[in-house]
């Protein structure tokens, strides 16, 4: 599917609600064929799982991941001037040439599991509103937004890692999950960037003021109040991804939330994602298991851009490797009992 073919939140919801599921002939060819690969039963564990998983999302018995992407957006956002941050806001400015310019972790990575890695940088010189005194985006900055997420996938990519950086985007996140899943703003709040104690507490009443203010929304309404144009990318990309049967592997706490104001507005839209990993932001955990997600990886990572997703491209690429490259008992000529 060519070019967002949406001008509005229902639009885009239209077109996620019409998304096609995993091919259960493959998933059926690929379950039958790990059978017969030369190892015990079982014996590779969740990686034979992830090979099955990814088989009916691609749609072959034995596929093979040969463009990976790794997706990156960037937001600037309102509240980031309330002081709830370790770093002030023109930080996105710069981490974004760093990518431009191969120095960042992120750029390793790429180049170590094979990924192209993409960088949107979203209205950097206008960051979003402060949400404590009013929506973040109008309608239309959230779904020009989507529409840089859906336009940013790849034609040839087979598996996507999303991605992000923006000053003051844990704030966001903390503010949507408490929105979404409820409970007092202290228990989505968490250092970031690394806050003081006194960072912490601003932090926590900038969430629960937000939170309060923006009472009775729901879904996508609540990423436009809430969110930033950064997370609303993400959505974008991974909604995509789902349309065009990529599967995604999510990175850390901004990524997740992002993703679980989607799950909320249209239910199995994340049945394509997998969480690459449980960050050190202590609320991330609590998205994960709102989501029914087990991360592949839990390496105490809270670096963001997408790090986490990138790592875990070697986790997936592993699994699918091994079950499309190795041998059926037949071909090798090994007795199977």
């Amino acid at each position: 599917m060519s070019g967002a073919a949406f001008t509005s939140i229902n639009g885009f919801l239209g077109l996620v609600a019409t998304a096609l599921g995993p091919d259960a002939r493959a998933r059926a060819a690929a379950q039958d064929r790990n059978r017969q690969l030369t190892k015990p039963p079982g014996s590779l564990g969740r990686l034979e799982n992830l090979a099955i998983w990814y088989a009916g999302w691609r749609g072959m018995a034995a596929p093979r991941i040969s463009a990976p992407q790794i997706a990156v957006f960037a937001g600037n956002h309102g509240v980031a001037a309330l002081g709830v941050s370790a770093f002030p806001a023109q930080v996105t400015e710069q981490m974004v040439l760093n990518f431009q310019n191969g120095g960042a972790a992120i750029n390793q990575l790429a180049r170590t599991f094979g990924a192209k890695l993409t960088v949107e940088a979203l209205a950097l010189d206008k960051p979003t509103a402060d949400f404590t005194r009013a929506p973040a985006m109008s309608e239309e900055e959230l779904v020009s937004a989507l529409r840089v997420g859906w336009n940013s996938l790849d034609p040839d990519t087979d598996l996507l890692a999303i991605g992000e950086m923006g000053i003051a985007n844990t704030t966001s996140a903390s503010a949507l999950g408490c929105a979404l899943f409820g409970g007092p703003a202290a228990d989505w709040v968490g250092r970031g960037t690394g806050v003081d104690e006194a960072g912490l507490a601003r932090k926590e009443k900038v969430v629960d003021s937000g939170v309060t203010r923006h009472k009775g929304g729901a879904g996508l309404e609540l990423l436009r109040r809430l969110g930033g144009r950064e997370m609303a990318a993400m959505v974008g990309a991974i909604a995509r991804a789902r349309v065009d049967r990529v599967p995604v592997i999510l990175d850390g706490f901004i990524c997740t939330a992002a993703a679980a104001a989607l799950e909320a507005a249209s239910a199995g839209a994340l049945d394509h994602a997998l969480a690459g990993h449980q960050s050190e932001e202590p609320a991330h955990a609590t998205l994960l298991q709102h989501l029914g997600k087990t991360p592949l990886l839990q390496l105490g990572l809270r670096l963001g851009e997408g790090s986490g997703a990138a790592t875990a491209i070697g986790i997936v690429q592993a699994a699918v490797n091994c079950h499309a490259g190795m041998a059926t008992f037949a071909e090798a000529g090994v007795s199977d009992g």
